[in-house]
Formats: structure tokens, sequence, C-alpha cells
């Protein structure tokens, strides 16, 4: 029997509730859940609660880095939650979000609840040495200690990948904590208390918690610490501070950022403050510039995660030199016939041959043309063969005349080649990206030698659009593999190989939409959001998006559709509804389905005189494309565009690039991850659930 691998998706976070800790609230909020939780403190000997923002796209096999929030005086976890303002930002960046309590609550000392800046509320994010504080009020090593392991291990949070912000009392501690443990990241403040040591509200929280003797202080004190162990070379961005310049507590000398500034300065340590005109010490102010703050942060928190994949990445490619100029054993899902499920063999791998290089794959994300072939509605579909085509990997060799390309690069597999040949008048052409050096080969399903790289028992396998990348290792030639910074953890970077460029390259090269213009997109997978994406940050005013599953119409709505249509809620053809809504129709469609009725409806509702219909989805074999002579004699145009009019080798470099800058998130279209060759079926079967937009296969 078939034995199904179990799969969780990212839209289902990983939490361990039970013995660990108690869920007190939760809420579901733009881009993701937030969860309000108590547990049992070790550092506190009280329960702590803390809240949660969870993104949307964390999950069981997928961690994300932690930002976490540290509140000011007389502030719960509630505080931030309710009138920050955070969420969808964060969840656009794929951050966790962790906001604790500011003290212990409910510990029984006496007086502890007397006053706003002292004992409950008010715990300074420092370890008491003072007696009767010093059992409980431990919020330095909660924060730092306690509370990231508890994080780590309940949470789907990746693992050291931290960074830390907070607000005038919760600032001075972001700042302490970040300047005294080189694990984070990033630091920023709102009004931070600068210089605990020489304010009110510090000298009274220190010598209570900490004695009389101020050296005891300095390491709670953020103008101290930059002074005796600064420059802070880890903090990625340097110092990001946001100071109301209306604020009343800078005015009475609480914050004093000019003496954290001067001190900074005098140790080279790079530090930003912006005085904000007019804004005060609230929550009003906080949600102004909360939005920079999480970008900053999010800046830093992917550069250090990928750096850690990179290195993960290192320690693979060593043994490359072993395997050189040999044939290589591995899994591959071969497929053996059309309507057939893949079969997991171990396939022989020659090394490459001129103009070629041999890749091994780390992550293959499914399309729908992979299906689309497997269910034998491709005419050039060959069998057996090895498919897959959109994957990022690690240059394992290079054949002979090959440059550009080294060993440990990674690249991902374009099955739209790119020459740059001289006397190539495709390359040449900024009209075009359909290079046809090898097509005529490619279609064979072979090298451009005309033979293949794989074998089973001495008998070839075919080749698939010239990538086949449901094999651990494959060969693919060298105008093919485009190659990108090693930044982009490589199960992202495949998402480049083919339907999120192609939809992003629909909308930017193949129809050029301009600001203001109206869109409608049919078909609502990977392409089709991505088609929306583009017209969103083309600055489309309106974009109708269309399919007759409406799960998918939130996910639409968040990426910019404004308007969301069913067929099957309408009596009358779907382009007649359009036409309807908008008068004279829409300036720019994109079908994004491979149904013929689909496209003819897409370039009907198109806008009389100008309007451009572009066919991105694959049709089967021998369908055509129909409608009345009346609608082009009218103005209407239709096009078509391949991997979305992007020349491959030096185009996808710069859309990785654009989504490490965060311009492009590509985070959104991940929705399943399965590890292992084995599981390629099961990535399949999601694929046709209806709920799918990538499901990604991890080799390594």
């Amino acid at each position: 029997p078939r034995i199904r691998r179990k799969v969780t998706s990212p839209r289902a976070p990983l939490l361990l509730l039970g013995m660990a800790m108690t869920p007190l609230k939760t809420f579901k909020v733009q881009g993701g859940k937030v969860l309000k939780v108590s547990h049992e403190s070790k550092a506190t000997k009280t329960p702590m609660e803390f809240t949660v923002f969870l993104p949307d796209v964390a999950g069981e096999s997928n961690r994300v880095p932690v930002l976490y929030y540290l509140s000011g005086l007389t502030c719960t976890s509630d505080n931030f939650t309710s009138k920050a303002g955070a969420f969808k930002a964060a969840g656009q960046a794929g951050v966790m979000l962790v906001m604790p309590d500011t003290s212990p609550r409910g510990a029984g000392i006496a007086g502890e609840d007397d006053s706003y800046d002292f004992g409950t509320g008010a715990g300074f994010y420092v370890n008491a040495t003072q007696e009767p504080w010093s059992s409980n009020y431990n919020m330095y090593d909660y924060v730092v200690s306690e509370l990231p392991a508890f994080i780590e291990e309940h949470f789907p949070a990746l693992p050291g990948v931290k960074s830390i912000f907070g607000h005038s009392m919760g600032g001075h501690g972001a700042l302490v904590v970040a300047f005294s443990n080189p694990d984070y990241a990033s630091v920023s403040a709102f009004a931070p208390i600068c210089n605990p040591s020489s304010c009110p509200w510090g000298d009274k929280a220190f010598t209570g918690y900490l004695g009389g003797d101020k050296a005891a202080w300095k390491q709670y004190d953020a103008t101290e610490l930059m002074t005796s162990a600064g420059p802070f070379p880890w903090l990625r961005g340097g110092i990001l501070i946001d100071q109301g310049a209306n604020d009343e507590f800078l005015a009475s000398g609480q914050l004093q950022p000019d003496k954290l500034q001067a001190a900074a300065e005098a140790k080279g340590q790079e530090i930003t403050i912006n005085m904000r005109d007019d804004f005060d010490h609230s929550y009003f102010f906080i949600s102004g510039f909360v939005d920079d703050h999480i970008a900053f942060h999010a800046r830093a928190l992917h550069a250090v995660a990928a750096e850690k994949s990179t290195a993960q990445l290192a320690a693979v490619s060593t043994g490359f030199e072993a395997t050189q100029g040999k044939v290589i054993k591995c899994k591959a899902a071969v497929a053996w016939g059309p309507k057939q499920p893949l079969k997991t063999e171990v396939v022989d791998v020659a090394p490459p041959k001129a103009g070629e290089v041999r890749v091994k794959v780390i992550a293959n994300a499914l399309c729908h043309t992979d299906v689309y072939t497997l269910d034998g509605l491709d005419p050039e579909g060959l069998f057996p063969c090895i498919l897959g085509h959109e994957a990022g990997a690690i240059v394992e060799s290079i054949g002979e005349g090959v440059t550009g390309l080294a060993v440990g690069d990674h690249v991902v597999p374009c099955y739209t080649p790119q020459c740059n040949e001289s006397q190539c008048i495709f390359c040449a052409s900024p009209k075009t990206n359909l290079c046809p050096k090898i097509r005529g080969t490619q279609g064979q399903g072979v090298m451009p030698d005309g033979t293949s790289r794989f074998s089973i028992d001495g008998k070839p396998i075919f080749h698939f659009m010239g990538c086949s990348t449901f094999s651990e290792y494959t060969v693919i030639a060298a105008i093919s593999a485009a190659k990108i910074s090693t930044a982009l953890p490589l199960e992202k970077a495949c998402l480049f190989g083919c339907g999120v460029a192609t939809g992003l390259g629909a909308v930017w090269n193949t129809c050029k939409v301009e600001p203001g213009s109206s869109v409608a997109v049919f078909g609502l997978g990977a392409v089709g959001l991505a088609v929306i994406q583009a017209a969103k940050i083309s600055g489309a005013s309106r974009i109708f998006a269309v399919d007759i599953n409406k799960s998918k119409f939130p996910m639409a709505t968040q990426l910019g559709a404004t308007d969301c249509l069913c067929p099957s809620d309408y009596s009358k053809p779907i382009q007649q509804v359009i036409v309807g809504l908008t008068t004279w129709g829409v300036e720019y469609t994109f079908d994004c389905t491979g149904n013929v009725s689909v496209m003819r409806a897409a370039l009907e509702c198109a806008h009389r005189g100008w309007g451009q219909s572009c066919v991105i989805g694959v049709a089967a074999s021998g369908q055509e494309i129909s409608t009345r002579p009346f609608q082009l004699v009218t103005g209407r145009q239709w096009k078509g565009t391949a991997f979305g009019g992007w020349k491959s080798r030096s185009s996808v470099p710069v859309l990785v690039e654009r989504c490490l800058c965060g311009e492009l998130q590509v985070d959104q279209y991940i929705t399943h991850r399965f590890d292992g060759i084995e599981s390629v079926n099961d990535a399949i079967h999601a694929l046709h659930g209806g709920n799918c937009l990538r499901a990604v296969v991890r080799y390594a």
C-alpha cells in the first residue's frame, strides 16, 4: 500500500500547547494570527504572559525569524498588540513578533504595586540584586535566555535568528540586550531611556533593584555600555532610534538621546536618530513609524538567515571534488509513462560535456506544466523522462569551455536559455527572450549533442525542458543556468525558475502595465497571483481577480486585487460582467488558466480601442483559440508570453536581488513543503488539491 508522507502547511503553525503554556486569547489579523499565552517562568518564579504574532508563512516546515518588542512603563503585552498596527508589515516581511510583559505580576512583594515607575509594570529589564526583588525581578534573564528558548521550542521560530526593539523603558531594555549579546541581528527603539543612570526614572529603579553602587548600574545603561564596550559590529544597519520632538519626557530629561549619540559617535558606532516633529511619547507616534522599524529588522534578520543557510549549503558542496568527472548515482523521480505515478529510482548522471554544468538540486517547486506533461497533454512529452523545471541548485562540476560559472555557484536552471552570442538575433533584440540556440534538442529530450546524461542500467532516460530537476543531480546547458546571489535560500529562489517570474514578467515586460491602469486576471494560481502582485507594484488602480475557487480571493486581495469575481455567481458570461462594471472593458487582461474558453473571455473584456490580452496559460495539445475578428478590428490586441519575457541569465539574478531587498515578497506562494525525492508524488497530489500555490520539495 502507498504510504502518504505527512506534510504540514505553513498556514497551520506549530504550537505545542498543553502543560508548557496556557492559551489565553487568539485573534486573526491581517497577515497572520495573534496568540496571547501564559507560562510558568523559572526566571521570575511567577506566571508570565506574552503575546506572539505568527505570520501566515510560518509553520512547522518553515521557521521564521523573530523580532522581540519590549514595552514601556505600566504596559503589558497588550499595548503594542492593540495599538501599534504592526501586523500587516510583519506578515509581509515574514517575521514573528514576540511581546513579553514588562515585569513579574503577583509576586507578593510588599509595595510592588505602589507606584507606576517601580515594581509591577516597571521591571526595567534588569536582574535585581536587592532583596526582596532579587527572587522575582529578573527580567533581563527572562528576556535574553528563558523567553527565546521557550519560543524556539514551542513556536516555528528560526533558531538563533532574532532582533529586538522597544519603547521608552523597553527601548532602554532593547538597547542593553542588543549591546550585550552578539546573537541579536539588529536593534531599534522608540523614545528610549538612553542613560538611565542619570535620569529620575533610572535612579529610582536602579537604586531599588541594584542598590546604591552605581558601578553595578553600568551594565544596564546603553550610554555607559557604548562608552565602555562599543562599537557593536554585529548590529546590522547600526542603531535606529525614532524620537518625538514634542515628547514631554524628552523635555524633562528622562530620555537623553543626545548622550547616546555622542557616545556612539565617539566610538565610531553607526547610529540614526530621527527627530520627528510634533510627535509625542504615545502609541500614535509609534504607529506612524513602526513599519519602518519592521522593515529595518527584516533586512537584518533575512540576511542572517541567508548566511546560515549558505553556510549549511557550503558544507554540502565540500564533497564535490570527489565526484567531478565521474558518474554520480542518485535518486530521481522517474516518469515511465503518462498518467503513471512517478517512481523513485537510482539513476546514473553522467559528467557534463562541453558547454554544460552538472548541478546538485537543493529544492524544487512543482509547476502545473510538470503535471500537464505527466498527464500526457504535452505533444512534446517523451517517456521515460525526469520532469521538473523550477528549482534552485548548486554547481557541482563544469564542462569544457564553460565560463562565468564555477563549482559552488548557486543557480536557477531556466527552460528558456540565453546564449548571448553575437549572431543570435533573439538575444540581441529587446523584443523577445526566445533564444533558439538549443530549442531543437531540448524539445527532443536530449542535451545539445543529441544524447542524454541520465540512464538506468544503461538505458537512456529523456531530459525535460532542458532542466529535469526531479533528480538530486542533473545536467543542464550552461546557457540555461542563471547564477544568483547565495543570500536567498534556494527553496525561495526556485520560484523564479518559472511560474512566479512568468507572472511578474507578463505585466512588466510583455504588457508594460502603466500606473492607473485597469487589469483583469483569470486564474489565481501562483502565476495569476504574481500577475496581481506585479500589477499592484506597477500602480494599477483597479485589479479584477477571477476564479471559480473563492478560497483564493483573500490572497488575491492581500496582493492587490480590488474586485474578486466568481463566474458561477453570474448568469451571463464573465466578460460581459467585467465590461458592465467598467463600461468599455479592462485595459490589460491575463489568462493564467490554459483554458481556451477563458482565453476568449479575457480578450473580449479587454478595453475597446486599446485593450491588451496576454495568454500565459498553456493549453492542452490540439486546442485552438477563437473569437470574432471584430474583437481585434476594434483595437484589442491578443499576445502571449513565455517566461514573462525575461532573458533568463541576465534577469533572474535581478529578480533575486529585488527579493533580497524586500521589493518582491515570495513567501506567500509556498503553501506546502515536502522533504526528499520520494515525496514528489505527494507534492503532485497537493497541487491537485486546489489550495496549493507552490509545493516545494527539498532534497537537501
